[in-house]
């Protein structure tokens, strides 16, 4: 049987990746309370680890560089991407939320 266990250097890598997606998200969209900000960054976070490699191949297939890329670059920067994208996508969803009807939470 084949050994499945993942390289821990590409690990660290699809880790940092979404770590930066979410520390560069939360520059730009800050989030209203504790509760948004650890859901935003766990959701980021486990988005970036789990969609990291397939995100990355996507992006680097269609900005045409993938030739240029490592592997490893391709995967942080995918990881990032999926971090980031997590991020804005709760940010805005939470933000709609509070507009229509739900209100704020004290």
């Amino acid at each position: 049987m084949p050994n499945i266990d993942p390289d821990p250097a590409m690990l660290a890598t699809r880790i940092a990746g979404a770590l930066a997606g979410a520390l560069v998200s939360l520059a730009y969209m800050m989030p209203r309370g504790t509760r948004e900000a650890m859901a935003r960054a766990v959701a980021g976070i486990v988005s970036g680890l789990v969609f990291g490699g397939p995100a990355g191949v996507a992006l680097a297939q269609w900005m045409g560089v993938s030739h240029m890329l490592s592997p490893a670059e391709t995967l942080l920067t995918g990881s990032a991407a999926a971090s980031m994208t997590a991020w804005w996508v709760l940010g805005a969803l939470a933000r709609i939320a509070d507009r229509t009807g739900r209100g704020p939470r004290p």
